[in-house]
């Protein structure tokens, strides 16, 4: 047996020593990863391709992007639960192998619904992917190095959002659309084999049976509340096909609730919330990618429609913030800060630089791109802060043995707070553009290119333009606030819970 074989058999959990070879780890299941995250950017680029290409309706457009999105939330609970019961190593590989074969498929699909059946596909491997990837990485991390670890893991997640659009444009400028799913293929076999080299085998030892009933319940009401938030700006918040999705999410959620309180062998263990760390860091991880999700959604919008920017141009011009997390994280700046500070210390000054940058680029967004790249870049040091430092507080106060559960929560969270706060702050954004346009032009509605098409003069338009800006800043200060808040409670029960423990 080789040197590397013998190392992969326990991981260091179990012989009480460091793995030799967990950095290269690390970069495969981050590789991987980044396959997973790109893919929920990638897309955005390829639309007029598409729509020329097959024919897609907005209708179908909506659904390429959204099957995977929609698949891939309301699986993560299960999967991270998957991977404790069944073993992170066969759930890594497992998902490399679904989302080759659904990258496979959407390269060649020839209708727009082999298309969307495809990206579904993809979304079931990348649930698992996401949540093994950061489970494998707390197996074989000690304490010691798992900040900087996770700080590493959450990096890669900002460099997808980063480079997604543009590979994505690259991509296109020289091959035909189907190229931007079969780039995956490389990187999957890579992975695969560098998993089964490499990657230690781990599961829970309890042994306990399925859940399945709860598997059922978290997966459709996680879906029914995902595609109730997605749904909610196209066809208003009022309307049935936004209020039926979401009842049908809340009750069946609570009903999952319920259910995991009442057995012996729950894939969610409800008593988790009573643990003020865990609570803290859940209040904090959805205000922060509330805020952030959000405010930056907004971003775009100014980028393209006021500041007249292509999807492309925009996206590289809020890279920056995503580069600003990468740097912090790889170079192990963020763990440093971290570790000297504390958990509570670390995500209240995280958070307080997000919300302060998110401030910058609301305020004086308008002043040129000088003043916009510093409120960027104070906004990604905010996030390299307290991203990373989010995550190990989720993470450390779940036992060991549940990491994959751990990582679906952690994911979850994520996937709800982004979710949540475009809906949200898209729909203030809504309600104070409506609120400034001129009288002659609110029949227009709140949609900002039928408003302008609507103006009849100058004026009217600079008018259209000047609300639809004011909406945008009165958004973002109010991700700013969440941010703020959502750091101070989180820091707050955080703080309260370790005086407790050492009391």
């Amino acid at each position: 047996m080789t040197a590397v074989a013998a190392a992969a058999t326990s991981p260091p959990a179990d012989r009480g020593e460091r793995l030799p070879t967990r950095w290269l780890i690390l970069g495969v299941i981050c590789l991987a990863q980044l396959v997973v995250l790109l893919d929920n950017t990638i897309l955005s680029v390829a639309i007029p391709s598409l729509t020329r290409e097959l024919g897609a309706s907005t209708a179908d457009v909506q659904w390429m992007i959204n099957a995977y999105s929609l698949v891939q939330s309301g699986l993560l609970l299960t999967a991270g639960n998957a991977a404790d019961r069944y073993g992170r190593k066969l759930m890594l590989l497992t998902g490399l192998i679904l989302f080759g074969i659904g990258s496979l498929a959407a390269g060649f699909a020839q209708t727009t619904g082999q298309l969307i059946a495809a990206r579904a596909g993809m979304g079931i491997g990348g649930a698992l992917l996401l949540t093994t990837t950061l489970a494998v990485a707390l197996q074989i991390f000690d304490d010691e190095e798992r900040i900087r670890a996770i700080g590493i893991w959450a990096a890669v997640n900002a460099l997808g959002f980063a480079c997604g659009p543009l590979i994505g444009g690259i991509v296109l400028d020289h091959f035909w659309w189907g190229a931007i799913f079969l780039i995956n293929l490389p990187v999957v076999a890579l992975g695969i084999v560098a998993v089964v080299v490499l990657v230690p085998e781990s599961k829970s030892p309890r042994g306990d049976r399925p859940d399945l009933l709860g598997a059922l319940l978290s997966t459709v009401g996680m879906t029914a509340l995902v595609y109730a938030i997605i749904s909610g700006p196209e066809h208003g918040w009022g309307s049935g096909q936004v209020l039926l999705p979401a009842a049908v999410g809340v009750v069946v959620l609570a009903a999952f609730a319920y259910w995991e309180s009442r057995i012996p062998y729950p894939m969610l263990d409800m008593h988790f919330f009573r643990d003020r760390r865990f609570s803290g860091a859940v209040a904090g991880a959805i205000l922060i990618t509330f805020g952030a999700g959000g405010a930056l959604f907004l971003l775009t919008q100014h980028l393209q429609f006021i500041a007249g920017y292509g999807p492309l141009e925009a996206g590289l011009r809020t890279a920056p913030l995503a580069l600003t997390v990468v740097a912090l994280n790889f170079t192990g700046v963020s763990a440093r800060v971290t570790r000297a500070l504390g958990l509570p210390l670390a995500i209240a000054v995280g958070m307080g630089l997000l919300a302060v940058g998110l401030a910058v680029v609301a305020l004086f967004a308008s002043d040129g791109y000088g003043v916009l790249l510093v409120g960027l870049v104070v906004m990604g040091a905010g996030c390299a802060f307290a991203n990373p430092a989010m995550a190990e507080a989720i993470m450390s106060a779940i036992p060991r043995d549940r990491a994959g559960v751990g990582a679906g929560i952690n994911g979850t969270l994520a996937e709800f707070g982004n979710g949540l706060g475009v809906a949200v702050l898209g729909a203030v954004l809504g309600s104070r553009f409506s609120a400034l346009l001129p009288a002659a032009l609110v029949s227009a509605g709140s949609s900002l290119p039928a408003a302008l098409a609507a103006a009849r003069t100058d004026a009217e338009r600079a008018a259209v333009s000047g609300a639809f800006a004011s909406g945008v800043e009165t958004g973002q200060l109010v991700g700013a606030a969440a941010v703020l808040v959502g750091g101070w409670l989180a820091a707050w029960l955080l703080s309260r819970a370790g005086r407790e423990e050492t009391a």
